[in-house]
């Protein structure tokens, strides 16, 4: 390996421990309490260094943003070759919520806070939100295709995609905040439901109610 080689691996390194140190203390701490010169104690590099990578926090929020979406898009991937375009749907939902269980910080970067947004808007407000963008559009792709298979009647498909996301969405806010560990005992006068089970419960109703319309 030539000298540029091991220059640009020890960046890429770098850039990755600064990344994984951010992502600890925003996720520990919280945004606000996270600063530059944490992030660098946790690395034990001085701030300057950071500072050679990323302008900001809001840089490194959006960085660890693009890098969550890159697992995600990887998930559905796969679910491209399901040829059943309401089985594509259900599986979507399935493997959205799985990747909020498995990457919850990841999930609040992406989706809850707004951080990474508000970077997008200062530095590229000539974009809208480019990785949301490509994720969406392949849920309109995959509700265009079950309204060809007959469901959803005469139903727009953009306000169909919005509200099929906006309910698997709701869902992985609820658990990764654990309001539903704190809520799952109330809903059984029997037995105490686990989080995990009443997750599960209520994303087969949701998949009930979609069956119907067709």
């Amino acid at each position: 390996m030539g000298i540029k080689e091991r220059k640009e691996r020890h960046r890429e390194d770098l850039k990755a421990k600064i990344l994984e140190a951010a992502k600890k203390l925003f996720v520990t701490e919280g945004y606000e309490a996270t600063s530059i010169r944490k992030i660098a104690a946790e690395i034990e590099f001085s701030p300057t260094t950071i500072y050679l990578y990323y302008k900001d926090k809001t840089d490194i929020a959006y960085a660890l943003h693009q890098e969550g979406f890159g697992l995600l898009r990887e998930r559905f991937s796969a679910l491209a070759y399901v040829d059943d375009p309401f089985e594509r749907l259900k599986a979507m939902g399935r493997g959205y919520i799985q990747f909020a269980i498995d990457h919850p910080d990841f999930y609040e970067l992406m989706f809850i806070m707004k951080e990474p947004m508000q970077y997008l808007q200062a530095h590229h407000p000539e974009e809208e939100w480019p990785e949301g963008e490509r994720v969406f559009d392949g849920l309109i792709q995959t509700v265009e295709g079950c309204k060809a298979h007959g469901y959803f009647g005469s139903m727009n498909t953009e306000e169909m995609a919005m509200l099929s996301w906006s309910v698997v969405h709701g869902l992985c806010s609820l658990h990764i905040t654990s309001h539903f560990k704190h809520i799952a005992e109330k809903c059984s006068d029997v037995v105490i439901v686990k989080q995990d089970t009443l997750l599960e419960n209520t994303f087969q109703a949701y998949l009930r109610l979609l069956e119907r319309f067709k």
